[in-house]
C-alpha cells in the first residue's frame, strides 16, 4: 500500500554531510512507521534510525547516534535522514522502509525502497 523512493546518496569526504530523502506514496503512507536501514557488501542489513508515524518517537543505532537525525514531514509524505560527521564505516546502501509497527528490526517493516548508495571516502 506504500511505495518508497530514496534519493540524496552520493560520494562524500570523511567528516562531510549528506541528507537522504524518502518519498512515500500510497493511501496510508502517512500512517506508517518509518525506518532507515543500511547494508554494506558482505554484511547484514542493519538498523540506522526509526521514527514513529506521529513523529514523536525515535530510535538510533549506537553507531550513528549523535551524528544522524531522522525526521518526517507527513504533509509532504517524506522522511529524511540527515547524516553529519560521516565516516568510512557509514558506506553502504541506505534503504527506506515502512511498516505498521515501530520496531528496530528489519522484520518489522513491510515495504522497502530500492536504496541509495552512500560512499564516504578519505
Amino acid at each position: 500500500q506504500v511505495q518508497l523512493v530514496e534519493s540524496g546518496g552520493g560520494l562524500v569526504q570523511v567528516g562531510g554531510s549528506l541528507r537522504l530523502s524518502c518519498a512515500a506514496s500510497g493511501r496510508t503512507s502517512s500512517s506508517y512507521h518509518m525506518g532507515w536501514f543500511r547494508q554494506a557488501p558482505g554484511k547484514e542489513r542493519e538498523i540506522v534510525a526509526t521514527i514513529s508515524s506521529s513523529g514523536i518517537n525515535f530510535y538510533y543505532s549506537q553507531s550513528v547516534k549523535g551524528r544522524f537525525t531522522i525526521s518526517r514531514d507527513n504533509a509532504k509524505n517524506t522522511v529524511y535522514l540527515q547524516m553529519d560527521s560521516l565516516k568510512p564505516e557509514d558506506t553502504a546502501v541506505y534503504l527506506c522502509a515502512a511498516g505498521g509497527f515501530h520496531g528496530i528490526n528489519a522484520r518489522n517493516y513491510d515495504f522497502w525502497g530500492q536504496g541509495t548508495q552512500v560512499t564516504v571516502s578519505s
